[in-house]
């Protein structure tokens, strides 16, 4: 795992009230990723297992300035609970960490670009992406943390 305090990784943490087995269910599960996108540009599973494990490929729909596409992602660091991070053809990897607190859990959620060569990485800067992904993963933390709050509590009784 690349330093999150290296300058190509854009990173962001909440605390969530709810353990990191929750948190982790929704992260692995590819179905529940358009739930927790703050993007806007996840909009729904292509094809992909129920659940993620280390090696595991699924697609997506989605949509970047407004135009659809379809990305193929590949699940690159898997640690049940703690960590899970994929990448598609482009090398960049989402990566979220989790850590027990004392009764929940602080994710950390990142764009790591630090395994790009210069051009590359350029390309990624002058598109805007850090800033861009900065504020989806804030958007995305938020709705993580209602998710994975809301799952822990349980069907409304």
């Amino acid at each position: 795992m690349t330093d999150p305090s290296h300058p190509k990784v854009i990173s962001e943490t909440v605390d969530v009230d709810a353990p990191p087995e929750v948190v982790f269910a929704i992260l692995s599960d590819p179905r529940q990723h358009t739930r927790i996108d703050g993007s806007g540009s996840v909009r729904e599973l292509v094809k992909g297992p129920e659940r993620l494990s280390k090696g595991a490929t699924f697609g997506m729909d989605m949509k970047l300035f407004g135009l659809p596409y379809k990305i193929r992602n590949t699940v690159v660091e898997y640690d049940e609970n703690r960590q899970i991070a994929w990448r598609h053809f482009g090398g960049h990897r989402w990566r979220y960490v989790l850590e027990p607190t004392g009764g929940g859990t602080r994710v950390t959620e990142s764009f790591d670009y630090s395994r790009y060569g210069l051009l590359p990485r350029l390309v990624v800067e002058l598109a805007g992406f850090p800033k861009r992904n900065r504020e989806g993963i804030a958007g995305t933390l938020v709705k993580l943390r209602e998710a994975a709050e809301s799952d822990a509590k349980g069907p409304a009784a």
